[in-house]
């Protein structure tokens, strides 16, 4: 769920492992801690909140040791405190373990464990692993964490470090993203390759049931009954560079505003014009597969679901083909019903989303194709779905999703344009697809360039506690994504419902207190959403619309507006997310809030 990082090598590790700790905290914490072994001696130190409380409580006194581990935790089992933060130690105070994940078990395993004599010290799962680990080990460190770890129901990257062994990292994985940084007499351990871009890009990246035992010399990689697993190298292709906030003041603004270009990187090489169509080699089916499809199911959570529901509006129209979407947290459990004629579409920022693994998983476990709509290349879900669409957005640092999602409805786009041309799209319809996607970056560029006027309504709002947003038809999901950023960011309560939906309950709630945001483009079903607005400002609500550039109509109706240029109706999410993505952030800003790391929040949710 959070960050580990770990180093065992030549140097110093405890400034290494708090540095690459740092690179981690967009993934939303509650607190921090670190561990190292200097010959014999295991030195802890560990503190709820931010890292900074780790660092005044330490005043400049690192622990020495070529070996550390560090971590920052969001809190599963037990309150944030000092006592309840990772690492977590044995009872003889000679291991020292962090943990992301959850121990199903820790229950049975705690009260078998207390009844041979040791003692916790904490409310966390976790503590039950280092207790474990201790009860098995006699001479080996890797043997102790392979007996313990079979043991062990539920999720778990861990990294693990013993003062019998202190040139001696072990790290070992399940459903929760770990990798190996390869350096030159050192070697890295993190859940994230951004903390380790300073020092490699060499990585290997661990799979479920994996454990890896690092030491300066080397590293080797075994299966949990220690047989060896060879592993390929892969080179992470972005640099140090693209995690930095880049003159911006928070990474959500640098990712707002770095759209254009990661939706031009998206569709880079992909745009077939005189086809009509998508090139997507990486989905790994033939068009006669493609044909063989009868169903498709986008499953998803958060942001990501919201684009599937997009998707899911392009592929019926335009593919004619029915779809499903699926909040993958509820996929597994439901006893879905699905065949080798059902293609399963997984569409995760992180690839490594615990919910969305699972129904990846179960839908492979039933015969169903699954492909992967994913950014983070190498990520889990990339490796273990059939094929898929990379979305090369870049790194989102941001806990809120911004350029992922525009992002991922691009890559759908293309999904539709591939499977469309195959069934009812004609040529002519696809050319026209093709060229209004690639005008789709410079006119994000302009939406952009109004930014001020969002900021303009941003501060006649920052003080209000609740917040209705409509849509209907492509741009109903948008409203429901407008209202997850307000809440995700600025704590202000919002809704998002389909336009026509308000009189069925919400409308009791309009007042002139009540900020209603409509998405109501020139498209479809202008005249639908023009009558809501209406009804709205019958009641005296305060509107905020965002409309096309032109627009007459909607604008005299409402107290605000955010004009977006021209597309098609498909393509309006795209631009039209836009100013409301801009519209949390300045609101999120003039509340004081952390728009980067909002609380309670982490980015990338790998338990479930």
């Amino acid at each position: 769920m959070c960050g580990i990082v770990g180093y065992v090598g030549q140097r110093q590790a405890s400034p290494l492992v708090l540095e690459g700790l740092k690179r981690l905290e967009y993934r939303g914490y509650d607190s921090a801690g670190l561990a190292s072994v200097d010959d014999v001696r295991l030195s802890v130190e560990k503190a709820a909140g931010k890292i900074a409380v780790l660092e005044a409580r330490l005043n400049g006194r690192l622990p020495r040791g070529s070996v550390a581990v560090a971590h920052t935790r969001w809190a599963t089992h037990g309150v944030p405190s000092d006592a309840n933060a990772h690492p977590h130690t044995d009872c003889g105070g000679t291991i020292a373990l962090v943990h992301n994940g959850i121990i199903e078990n820790a229950g049975p395993l705690r009260q078998a464990l207390e009844r041979r004599g040791h003692k916790f010290r904490s409310d966390t799962d976790t503590e039950v692993l280092a207790h474990l680990i201790e009860q098995h080990y006699s001479a080996s460190l890797e043997l102790a964490v392979a007996a313990a770890l079979q043991q062990v129901e539920g999720t778990y990257g861990i990294a693990v470090l013993s003062t019998k062994e202190p040139a001696l990292l072990v790290a070992a994985r399940k459903g929760s993203p770990l990798l190996i940084g390869i350096g030159e007499g050192e070697h890295f351990v993190a859940s994230d390759a951004a903390a380790l871009l300073q020092h490699t890009r060499s990585v290997v990246y661990l799979d479920d049931g994996e454990i890896a035992v690092l030491s300066p010399d080397g590293y080797r990689v075994t299966d949990l009954h220690t047989e060896p697993v060879e592993k390929v190298i892969s080179v992470v292709d972005w640099d140090l560079a693209t995690v930095e906030r880049g003159g911006y003041e928070h990474f959500m603004l640098k990712e707002i505003m770095e759209q254009p270009e990661s939706v031009r990187t998206t569709l880079r090489g992909r745009l077939l014009e005189d086809a009509g169509g998508a090139r997507l080699g990486g989905l790994n089916l033939s068009d006669d597969e493609l044909l063989a499809v009868d169903r498709v199911v986008l499953t998803a959570c958060g942001t990501s679901w919201h684009a599937a529901l997009i998707g899911e509006y392009m592929l019926e129209e335009l593919a004619r083909i029915p779809v499903e979407v699926e909040y993958a947290s509820e996929f597994r459990y439901r006893n879905p019903i699905l065949d080798h004629r059902t293609l399963v579409v997984a569409i995760s920022q992180s690839g490594e989303t615990a919910d969305t693994l699972a129904a990846v998983r179960e839908a492979k476990q039933r015969g169903a194709r699954a492909l992967g709509i994913v950014n983070v290349v190498g990520s889990t879900i990339a490796r273990e779905v059939d094929g898929g669409v990379y979305i090369h957005a870049g790194p989102e640092i941001g806990v809120a999703s911004t350029k992922a999602f525009s992002c991922q409805v691009a890559a759908l786009s293309l999904l539709t344009l591939r499977l469309g041309r195959l069934r009812a799209l004609s040529v002519l319809q696809g050319r026209d697809i093709v060229r209004a996607l690639a005008r789709l970056p410079d006119q994000i560029a302009e939406t952009l360039a109004r930014a001020p006027d969002v900021e303009r309504v941003a501060q006649a709002f920052a003080h209000v506690h609740n917040a209705l947003y409509l849509g209907r038809g492509y741009n109903f999901p948008v409203a429901l994504e407008g209202a997850l950023k307000l809440k995700e960011i600025s704590y202000i309560h919002a809704e998002g419902y389909p336009a026509a939906e308000m009189k069925h309950g919400p409308i009791a709630l309009i007042d002139d207190n009540m900020p209603v945001v409509f998405v109501a483009p020139h498209d479809a079903v202008y005249q639908k959403i023009l009558s809501n607005v209406q009804e709205v400002k019958a009641r005296r609500g305060r509107v905020v619309a965002v409309v096309t550039e032109g627009d007459r109509e909607i604008a005299e109706l409402s107290d605000h507006i955010v004009t977006i240029p021209q597309t098609i109706d498909l393509l309006t999410p795209v631009l039209s997310v836009i100013p409301l993505q801009l519209l949390a952030y300045y609101i999120a800003v003039q509340r004081g809030c952390d728009v980067d790391k909002p609380r309670n929040l982490a980015k990338s949710v790998t338990v479930e």
